[in-house]
């Protein structure tokens, strides 16, 4: 299924890629790196923005990936991948993620999971999925995948907004029954 936006735009706008990115880039994403490893124990892996979790009943997540990604293609053959929630320290496994070319992996700190699929050592998170579905979604593709495994691992998650990384930091807001209660 190929699913296509409407082809006018509001009218009074000019939607261009870069102010597309600008106005969408005020609202942080998360970082995870998608890995998995082929049947030559070669590891591959990319980094998505775009991740979230899809269904709790059966527990699916889905995240977006590029049609121009040269990586995701090896990782479709896999069936099964593991996507990485990158902590708030480990900005150097994004970027060599995001190299294009081989040695991608080279020294970064990761062990099998449960898949074989590598795990970061110290990443927020780890769930390892099954593909069930892809769809074209404009230029990207939308996949699905079913989990199998998940465990919590170490930190914060690392965010990106306005193309630059940080961190999340909690700020105490009063709940609406407190601030009646006080006035």
């Amino acid at each position: 299924m190929d699913i296509t936006p409407p082809t006018e735009t509001t009218p009074d706008t000019d939607i261009t890629p870069a102010y597309y990115r600008q106005v969408l880039g005020k609202l942080p994403t998360g970082v995870v790196a998608i890995t998995g490893i082929n049947d030559d124990d070669e590891e591959l892996g990319l980094v998505v923005g775009t991740f979230q979790s899809l269904s709790l009943e059966p527990p699916l997540v889905m995240f977006c990936v590029d049609k121009s990604s040269s990586t995701w293609p090896k990782l479709r053959k896999l069936q099964s991948f593991t996507a990485n929630i990158l902590a708030d320290d480990q900005i150097s496994i994004c970027r060599s993620l995001s190299r294009k070319g081989p040695r991608k992996f080279e020294d970064l700190p990761c062990t099998p999971g449960p898949l074989g699929t590598p795990h970061f050592d110290g990443a927020a998170a780890y769930i390892d999925c099954v593909v069930t579905a892809e769809v074209v979604v404009g230029d990207h593709y939308m996949v699905v995948g079913a989990v199998t495994h998940m465990s919590e691992g170490n930190g914060d998650a690392l965010l990106f907004r306005g193309g630059k990384f940080g961190q999340y930091q909690q700020i105490e807001i009063p709940a609406p029954e407190e601030t009646r209660s006080a006035s």
